[in-house]
C-alpha cells in the first residue's frame, strides 16, 4: 500500500528474507567474509551463530546469490527437530535425489555417488542447515558423518550451520569434540549499533527506491533502535508500521510524535504496554428473597455437606413458590380489573 503512496519501487520492509536488501554492517561483513573464506577451502564447517532476527538467513542467501555463476551446488536445509533419518532424506531431497521407499544405506550411497558425479563435473557440492539448535545429537552427528564422503583425498561436502545462541552451547558440549575439530570457521552475529541501525533503514529505503519522501526525523532513527534494539527483523517489523500509518495519516514526514504513536500501537497488540481498557460494569441481578438461615462458612462433612445442600435447596424451593404465587395473584388481580371494565 504505501509503496505505490510514496513512489517506491519494492517493499523496503519485507519481513522475508532477501538478498537484494542485504546491509553489509561490520559484523555481517566479517560473518560473509567467514562464508566465503570456507567456500573457497572447500571443506569442514562454517558455524554461524545470532539471536532471533539477527539476519543469519539473508546473510547466507545473499553469499549464494553471489555463487549463482560459480562451480558450487547448493542445497539448503531448514531443521525443525528433525530426526537423524528425516534430516539424511531432507538432504537428499533438497539435493534433487528421490528418498520414497529407500532405507538409510541406499540414501548414504545415493548421497556419496552424486557428491562423486559432481565433484567429477568440476562442481563442488554445499549443505547449508538453517536453525541448527533444534538439531539432536544424532542429527548432527549424521552431517558430521557426510563429512567424511571423499574423492582422491578432497572431501565431497562442504556445510555451513546456522544457529541460534544456544547452538553454540550445543558445540561446546561433551561428545561433539570431532565435529568441534572440522569447523575452520565460526562467527556470531550481535545486533546493529545505533548509527550501524540508520545506515540499515536508509539502505532499504534507497534500494526501494526512496527519494527523500517521506523525510525523516534524525531522532526517529533513534527511537527506531532503542525500539528495535538493533535487530534487523524488529527493525523491519517497526518501519513498516510506520510507513504504513504514515501513509494512511498521508504523512511526508516522519517525527518522533509519528513514531510513539506507531510504537504504542505495538505495544498494545503485544500486550507489553499502554492501559487495559475497563470493562463496562455489570448489572447486579435482584435478588428473589433472602435466605432465612446464612450459607455455612465452614465445609462440613459428607453427610452433613449433603444435607445442608438438600435444606438450601428446599428453601430455595420454597421462596421461588412463594413468588410464583404471588405472580399469580397480582395476574389474577388485573385480570379481574380488567373484567369490572366497561366494554
Amino acid at each position: 500500500m504505501y509503496e505505490s503512496f510514496y513512489n517506491f519501487r519494492a517493499k523496503p520492509f519485507r519481513l522475508s528474507p532477501d538478498p537484494r536488501f542485504f546491509f553489509n554492517s561490520s559484523g555481517h561483513k566479517r560473518a560473509l567474509a567467514y562464508l566465503r573464506y570456507g567456500v573457497k577451502q572447500g571443506e569442514g564447517f562454517i558455524v554461524i551463530t545470532g539471536n532471533v532476527g539477527t539476519g543469519k538467513t539473508t546473510l547466507v542467501g545473499a553469499l549464494l546469490k553471489s555463487l549463482e555463476h560459480e562451480n558450487v551446488v547448493a542445497a539448503q536445509v531448514v531443521s525443525t527437530q528433525l530426526q537423524a533419518d528425516d534430516l539424511l532424506r531432507m538432504v537428499a531431497a533438497s539435493f534433487g535425489l528421490p528418498i520414497k521407499r529407500i532405507g538409510k544405506a541406499a540414501l548414504l550411497t545415493a548421497l556419496e555417488s552424486y557428491f562423486r558425479a559432481c565433484r567429477q563435473e568440476g562442481k563442488r557440492a554445499l549443505l547449508v542447515v538453517d536453525e541448527a539448535q533444534g538439531l539432536p545429537r544424532k542429527a548432527i552427528e549424521e552431517l558430521r558423518m557426510l563429512s567424511n564422503f571423499s574423492m582422491d583425498g578432497e572431501p565431497l561436502l562442504q556445510s555451513f550451520l546456522l544457529g541460534q545462541r544456544e547452538f553454540r552451547n550445543t558445540m561446546r558440549s561433551e561428545g561433539f569434540e570431532q565435529l568441534r575439530q572440522r569447523v575452520i570457521a565460526a562467527y556470531h552475529l550481535k545486533p546493529l549499533n545505533a548509527e550501524e541501525t540508520r545506515g540499515y533503514i536508509e539502505h532499504r529505503l534507497l534500494t526501494a527506491g526512496w527519494q527523500g519522501d517521506p523525510e525523516i526525523d534524525d531522532a526517529v532513527y533513534h527511537g527506531v533502535y532503542e525500539y528495535a534494539g538493533g535487530v534487523p527483523r524488529r527493525i523491519n517489523n517497526l518501519c513498516d508500521r510506520l510507513f504504513l500509518f504514515s501513509c494512511l495519516e498521508e504523512l511526508h514526514a516522519l517525527t518522533p510524535e509519528t513514531l510513539a504513536s506507531v510504537t504504542q500501537e505495538l505495544l498494545e497488540e503485544q500486550g507489553d504496554g499502554g492501559v487495559e481498557p475497563e470493562l463496562p460494569a455489570l448489572a447486579t441481578p435482584k435478588p428473589i428473597k433472602k435466605l432465612s438461615k446464612p450459607a455455612p462458612k465452614t465445609v462440613p462433612a459428607s453427610d452433613d455437606r449433603l444435607a445442608a445442600v438438600e435444606e438450601s435447596m428446599s428453601m430455595l424451593v420454597g421462596t421461588l413458590r412463594e413468588e410464583l404465587a404471588e405472580l399469580r395473584h397480582a395476574m389474577a388481580k388485573k385480570t379481574e380489573s380488567n373484567e369490572d371494565k366497561p366494554e
